[in-house]
């Protein structure tokens, strides 16, 4: 399973709107308070906020925010955080409404620190380093409001719905008729039209419509000038004396332009990621975790593909997606075997490995030097296939380690189911 709740709630989106393509990524997810900070740059309307990082700041950045009703937001990367609770103390709720800083700081009290478990974050749920305090609005009128890099369309979407504040993935399965989308020309941008027609259909008319189409516009640059993949918000609210705020925001942005994005891509929360994946990715090893029991280790993509297949074939789960590459060296192979090996749902490790550009006995040689490195708890089935196979094979045969050697991809699995 991908651990990028945005990426679930895009790809739904899209694959719910006629003529969209589903296709998965991982990329960068960002903190709500770091959303409202990027569009704070880029001139979208969001309401005044603080953020929080110890209960002793509370009082002096509420009284800060000279408001008559604060919002105090738990950030973590998930959804759902106003119907959750915090594992350690039973407190009910991510999100609250107070009157007061002494209030806020005794909510604050019960979350930092804490785990928030929601329907999105497992039982173990997410740890809340810091918390968002904001001024609270009137919402006369919630709507929903995205861009979407889709790839059917090469290029952005926009996509709106006069249904927002609610789960827009539902709004898209009970009333599609109510999504409404502009596919946008990236070299030229939306058109006054497109985003005319959008504010109307969001129900805005008169001078309205110019407020509405200007904060799209505003968005969409964000949206190019970040390398962002996703920029959803969820309400694109009206309040009653008519003002246009952008509520909550969840932006994600493109991995590969990480190296133009320095400042966005600081922005990275390891501690709302699986541990596994930040382990990996310090050793430039391509890891995706799941819920199975077969840790696998494979060189190219594709094969890695073939080698789930293979194992859910043959009743077994595999516990993620592992690509060393064609160039992986013993220090990142064993790197592999430790996180493999501390996965405490894994029972059997197996590694499928091609020999091409590197033959079987380097490989050999290389799996044999990790494993006298890294203490295995759990069994380690090899297949090996290419070039010197037979060398790799034997070396391996010879080790007198516990590692059992398979001939084919259905033997591998077989073995290690």
């Amino acid at each position: 399973m991908l651990t990028s709740t945005s990426v679930r709630r895009t790809t739904t989106l899209l694959s719910q709107i006629p003529g969209k393509t589903r296709v998965l990524s991982r990329n960068l997810n960002i903190h709500e308070y770091q959303s409202k900070e990027l569009m704070d740059k880029y001139g979208v309307t969001t309401q005044k906020w603080r953020l929080v990082e110890s209960v002793d700041q509370t009082e002096s950045q509420a009284l800060s925010l000279k408001a008559k009703e604060l919002v105090v937001k738990a950030q973590i990367h998930a959804g759902g955080r106003g119907l959750g609770s915090f594992k350690e103390n039973g407190f009910k709720g991510g999100v609250k409404l107070c009157k007061t800083p002494q209030e806020a700081k005794e909510l604050v009290g019960k979350m930092l620190g804490n785990h928030l478990v929601t329907k999105q974050t497992g039982p173990e749920g997410a740890k809340v380093g810091k918390i968002m305090l904001a001024e609270s609005i009137d919402l006369h009128k919630e709507l929903y409001f995205a861009i979407l890099m889709d790839r059917a369309s090469q290029g952005p979407v926009m996509v709106a719905s006069p249904k927002g504040g609610v789960d827009i993935e539902k709004v898209a399965e009970e009333t599609p008729d109510q999504i409404f989308k502009e596919v946008i020309d990236i070299k030229t941008g939306p058109t006054p039209s497109q985003t005319k027609n959008l504010a109307e259909k969001l129900g805005f008319s008169g001078k309205d419509v110019a407020i509405a189409q200007d904060q799209m516009s505003r968005l969409y640059e964000l949206f190019l000038k970040s390398d962002a993949t996703q920029v959803e918000i969820n309400p694109f609210a009206l309040t009653p004396e008519g003002k246009l705020y952008c509520v909550d925001a969840k932006i994600n942005f493109d991995d590969n332009a990480a190296f133009r994005q320095k400042e966005i891509f600081g922005y990275r929360d390891t501690t709302q990621e699986d541990s596994r994946e930040v382990a990996a990715a310090k050793h430039e090893l391509n890891y995706i975790g799941m819920d199975g029991d077969i840790g696998c280790m494979v060189n190219g993509a594709g094969l890695a593909m073939a080698t789930m297949d293979i194992i859910k074939l043959h009743q077994g789960t595999p516990a993620n997606f592992l690509d060393v590459g064609g160039g992986a060296n013993e220090k990142q192979v064993t790197e592999a075997f430790k996180i493999l090996d501390g996965d405490k749902n894994v029972k059997a490790i197996l590694v499928n490995i091609f020999g091409g550009i590197m033959k079987c006995d380097i490989i050999a040689k290389g799996i044999l030097a990790a494993c006298q490195q890294v203490s295995l708890r759990v069994p380690l089935v090899v297949r090996l296939a290419g070039t010197n196979v037979e060398i790799g094979k034997k070396l391996l045969q010879d080790s007198k380690l516990n590692i059992i050697t398979a001939d084919d991809l259905d033997d591998a699995a077989k073995k290690a189911g």
